[in-house]
């Protein structure tokens, strides 16, 4: 199993962004990964960073941990920036960096910032877009695309990336598990459709699967009931408190081995704590 740190970049500032990174990097993460969005789900007050700025600032401060997200909104950028700037990430980090890309989760920030469409269909139709003009670019050639969304003529970008750069697309509709399966080295699994992966796995093709687990860890002399109320208190109005896996190293260890016997090969851990370092460090007992 790999491990990769889900850390939204919100109510932190970079120092303790990069000390968690860091404290990953120790405990034998293979990754870390932020969100994206123009204001944080939920919580539109609390500050937050942009996603490809900390990554570079990450990425500059470590030096084996791969960094991505979970994941980049496709209607924020157009694709010959975004491309531009993974291959920019790519040679800046010897490799390191990830993409992870998708359509959006939340359609009401899209209007409320008045970026793109809201419509579903045209959503995922500019992302299936979006992934050919980046396949195109990044091969060096001059491109020429005439769709729905983009035009782009004789457009040429120097260098390429250093190789392939890995990609996760999330999702399990329909034309996004197409996508996965014509362009993604990983699909994230959404955490509420973890009980149909099998279901859905032939659909993903050659991608490998992920999920993203948010985790509440029990260290030596924790009162479990304490952790239980305040996972209770800080997620159960998002629904997300059933998704929660709480327990020690040792049960959260069973409950990986479980998705690895599943054919799960890569975990976003979500610690419920916002992941203060010595969280993460005690994490490395499930690591092993």
């Amino acid at each position: 199993m790999r491990y990769h740190l889900f850390l939204p970049q919100m109510r932190m500032t970079h120092d303790q962004i990069v000390e968690r990174a860091l404290a990953a990097e120790a405990a034998g993460f293979e990754g870390v990964a932020f969100m994206d969005h123009l204001a944080p789900p939920l919580a539109v007050e609390a500050p937050m960073w942009e996603a490809m700025q900390v990554a570079g600032w990450v990425l500059a401060r470590t030096s084996t941990l791969r960094v991505g997200h979970l994941v980049l909104c496709d209607s924020l950028r157009h694709p010959a920036v975004l491309a531009r700037q993974v291959t920019s990430l790519d040679h800046a980090s010897g490799g390191r960096f990830e993409l992870g890309l998708g359509w959006g989760s939340v359609p009401e920030e899209l209007v409320a910032f008045g970026v793109g469409s809201a419509e579903p269909s045209a959503r995922v139709g500019r992302l299936a877009e979006t992934l050919a003009i980046l396949e195109a670019l990044w091969s060096g050639e001059a491109v020429t695309f005439r769709g729905e969304h983009f035009t782009l003529t004789d457009a040429r970008q120097q260098p390429p990336p250093t190789g392939p750069i890995p990609l996760t697309i999330g999702g399990s509709g329909r034309r996004t598990m197409e996508l996965v399966r014509r362009h993604a080295t990983w699909w994230n699994l959404p955490v509420h459709r973890v009980d149909r992966l099998e279901q859905l796995r032939p659909a993903a093709g050659d991608a490998r699967v992920s999920v993203q687990v948010m985790v509440a860890l029990l260290g030596d002399g924790a009162d479990r009931g304490a952790v239980a109320e305040m996972v209770a208190r800080r997620y159960g109005t998002g629904g997300l408190e059933s998704r929660v896996v709480l327990g020690t190293a040792d049960e959260v260890a069973g409950h990986m081995d479980e998705l690895a016997g599943r054919g799960v090969e890569r975990v976003h851990v979500w610690f419920a704590d916002f992941a203060p370092p010595s969280t993460i460090d005690a994490f490395s007992a499930v690591i092993g």
